[in-house]
């Protein structure tokens, strides 16, 4: 069983605390070189130093930003492994899934779902308003975002569900026995994480409602999946398919997309619509081609140790 794999008496809840600074530590380190580029950047061009998180997206081309910005990542998930492997004593595995080896077919279909999921939702908008898109094809960068995406979008969204939904997890399972606690805390914390987004500022607190919505859906998957497989397949699509397909002056960093938005943000049914509609229907789809029962024991029950565990 996937949280009970993290489940051991050395595994004092302390150890999660100082595995997070250790990541969080390795992320910083990661930040140096766009810290370095911006520093070279004002000096050598006589610009004001940017004091937000916007005006440091904004002074590279977007590809350079992209590229800067997810080294931070790799040296995240170098940090994760670290502590997994050293801190802890587990394998890689261990905080992947409860099957004998990691599932591709898994990934794969959760990615192309929602992948399907995406570009359709875009199409429908698109269509009922395409005055407030402007076509943005630009071959040679955007062929160049296409590498670069999907070879460092991935590695962003797998290291955050490692932290999340794997490390995260497991560490709250430790602390409270129980599968909802983990459940709720790595969803609301995963949901903050996304507070000073600039998307947050542009339509108001209500979009939370989709952030902490989307952490507690892919949660409830992996709960139920008993591994994070069908999460990190949907979190990749997620983030690669919204960088390649379109991008607005308003979200947190602007890509080479195929399609730029004009229209002025605003929080609507567009924000709920996933929570309530299309992840229901997602859940059912999963469940369906994998035989998923006793919902209610796996997302919410308590976690039975083994006394040889103890």
């Amino acid at each position: 069983m996937f949280l009970e794999q993290g489940i051991k008496p050395e595994n004092k809840f302390w150890k999660y605390l100082l595995g997070s600074v250790f990541i969080i530590t390795a992320s910083f380190v990661g930040q140096i070189p766009i810290s370095a580029a911006v520093f070279y950047k004002t000096f050598t061009e006589n610009k004001a130093f940017p004091t937000t998180n916007e005006g440091v997206m904004k002074m590279f081309e977007s590809n350079m930003t992209l590229f800067l910005v997810m080294i931070s990542f790799v040296f995240a998930f170098a940090g994760i492994y670290f502590v997994v492997k050293y801190i802890h004593h587990q394998t890689l595995l261990s905080v992947t899934t409860s099957r004998s080896k990691v599932d591709w077919k898994r990934i794969w279909f959760s990615f192309f779902l929602w992948a399907f999921f995406s570009v359709l939702s875009f199409l429908f908008v698109y269509l009922k308003a395409p005055e407030q898109f402007v076509f943005n094809f630009k071959p040679i960068p955007f062929f160049i975002l296409l590498l670069l995406g999907s070879i460092l979008i991935p590695i962003q969204t797998t290291t955050e569900e490692y932290v999340f939904r794997g490390y995260l997890m497991q560490g709250f399972a430790n602390l409270a026995q129980n599968r909802w606690f983990p459940l709720m805390m790595t969803s609301l914390i995963f949901g903050s994480m996304h507070w000073f987004n600039p998307e947050v500022t542009k339509m108001g607190n209500i979009i939370m409602i989709y952030y902490i919505g989307t952490g507690l859906f892919l949660g409830i998957i992996t709960l139920m999946d008993e591994g994070m497989e069908l999460a990190l397949g949907f979190h990749a699509a997620n983030n690669l398919i919204g960088a390649l397909l379109v991008t607005s002056d308003w979200t947190v960093f602007q890509t080479h997309s195929l399609f730029i938005d004009l229209s002025e943000p605003s929080a609507g049914i567009d924000v709920i619509l996933p929570v309530v509609v299309i992840y229901p229907i997602l859940l059912f789809i999963f469940s369906k081609k994998y035989g998923w029962t006793n919902w209610e024991k796996k997302i919410s029950g308590n976690i039975l140790i083994n006394k040889e565990l103890n």
